[in-house]
């Protein structure tokens, strides 16, 4: 593992956290009773930071120096608000395209996408911050640096994220194979945001819920559907083609 993705020891994570550092996960070693170290896990615990309570031994491995039972694993990105999610929908209203993953947990999966969506020019990407796949060095690479390149948003609840698109009449559709409708037979030259469900799973009930319109690649063949990563790809590049058509 990149040291440079590490930060260890209670003072160093709490400026960190003080400093709004980007942090993917926080390990914290079982069973501390000091004082300080409780006060951190207070701390964190009122953050919506994804924490994992593990044997020392888990510490120990993942960094020899002094960490107090506190090791996080930091972001190479700086994530955008919700807030920040608002301000950007102001700044384009017309032909905005979001992209929103819910529960991708594989990193190459997650990396490949990013590197289409910044292909395709999508305007931000949206993912939850808990059960989705960290920004990584794996990510990074997978990307091929695309990460850098294009605004994340990371919501506490990907509902919170979906209310604020349509508050601003932005279509919110579904990508799942259990739609009736092909991607290619629907109107994509709008405003809209594509929502892609997990490697083995698919969109979440709830989230499916929360969709103006649920669509789906056409398959031909005895598999009944796409890598999550591939299935992006060709529905960012149908997005793209129509909206550069209808320009």
């Amino acid at each position: 593992m990149d040291k440079q993705t590490i930060i260890y020891g209670i003072r160093a994570i709490k400026e960190a956290i003080i400093s709004d550092c980007s942090l993917n996960k926080i390990y914290i070693q079982k069973g501390l009773k000091g004082s300080e170290a409780l006060n951190l896990i207070e701390m964190l615990k009122k953050r919506d930071i994804n924490l994992s309570f593990v044997p020392i031994e888990k510490l120990n491995k993942l960094t020899f120096k002094n960490h107090q039972g506190f090791v996080a694993l930091t972001s190479p990105v700086n994530f955008l608000s919700i807030n920040d999610l608002s301000n950007l929908i102001d700044n384009k209203k017309n032909g905005l395209t979001i992209l929103i993953l819910d529960n991708i947990t594989d990193v190459r999966n997650f990396g490949a996408i990013i590197r289409t969506a910044e292909c395709t020019g999508i305007d931000c990407i949206v993912i939850q911050q808990s059960g989705s796949a960290p920004v990584n060095g794996d990510t990074v690479k997978t990307s091929a640096g695309a990460v850098f390149n294009i605004p994340i948003c990371r919501v506490s609840h990907l509902k919170d994220a979906i209310l604020l698109l349509k508050q601003h009449k932005v279509e919110i559709i579904g990508a799942t194979e259990k739609a009736n409708q092909s991607i290619f037979e629907s109107d994509l030259n709008k405003s809209l945001a594509i929502i892609f469900g997990s490697e083995g799973k698919g969109l979440t009930k709830s989230t499916i819920r929360l969709c103006d319109k649920l669509l789906k690649i056409p398959i031909t063949g005895k598999i009944e559907s796409l890598n999550v990563s591939v299935a992006a790809g060709v529905s960012l590049f149908e997005i793209l083609r129509q909206k550069q058509n209808n320009s």
